[in-house]
């Protein structure tokens, strides 16, 4: 590989990072947005090196044969790098089942991705009105409202979700956003806890948690 896929970081074993597998988890080096509550601000910028050579990557996976199903290729924003379709199709070749976390920051390139994985975790980071304030970057909210329709048109499986407090925006915004998703047609939504510095307290009473998950099959509140 040329220009081969910079890698910020491993995470040997994950079972919670790819449903229903055990997983390594490659973190991509490199972010075009600045979400205040990023759990990876290590990872934003796109011109430091990488952490761990790619050949190193492949020699760690190559070790890992036959004890892990999967490997998750995360970030920062994986799809940032043009190097990734490269990389996936010799993890593939390994053997391994691979996944994708993103914001969805490239439609089109997450498009061309699809065919080569079996699971997107898609984060939606709010209503279509709050995405540039969330993200810091204009434009932001339809690129990723396009990522969903891509994924969604797939048949890939996946978990949207989205990442919240009441500071970001309000109880009645993600009921509207838990309607956005529900007639688009996703089925598979997780409500994470934002709990970065300065965050406001958690602000759902356990019936609105109820009312907001009736509409997915698959629904989960991730807290702590």
């Amino acid at each position: 590989m040329n220009n081969p896929l910079r890698i910020g970081g491993i995470t040997p074993l994950t079972t919670i990072d790819f449903p229903g597998r055990l997983a390594a988890v490659l973190y991509g080096q490199g972010c075009p947005w600045r979400c205040g509550y990023c759990h990876n601000p290590e990872l934003l910028d796109a011109t430091t090196p990488a952490t761990v050579p790619w050949p190193e990557v492949l020699a760690f996976l190559q070790s890992r044969q036959g004890l892990l199903d999967g490997v998750v290729f995360s970030g920062g924003e994986p799809t940032l790098q043009a190097a990734l379709p490269a990389a996936l199709a010799q993890v593939r070749a390994l053997g391994f089942q691979t996944a994708l976390h993103t914001g969805g920051m490239y439609p089109e390139r997450l498009q061309a991705l699809l065919p080569l994985l079996n699971w997107v975790g898609l984060d939606v980071k709010g209503p279509l009105h709050a995405y540039d304030a969330i993200t810091r970057t204009p434009g932001s909210g339809a690129k990723a409202f396009a990522s969903l329709r891509h994924l969604l048109a797939s048949g890939v499986a996946y978990e949207c979700r989205t990442t919240w407090h009441a500071g970001l925006f309000s109880v009645d915004d993600l009921f509207a956003l838990a309607d956005t998703l529900a007639n688009a047609g996703v089925a598979h939504w997780a409500l994470q806890e934002c709990r970065a510095p300065g965050a406001a307290t958690w602000a759902l009473t356990a019936d609105q948690v109820e009312r907001l998950g009736a509409r997915f099959a698959g629904f989960v509140v991730r807290r702590g």
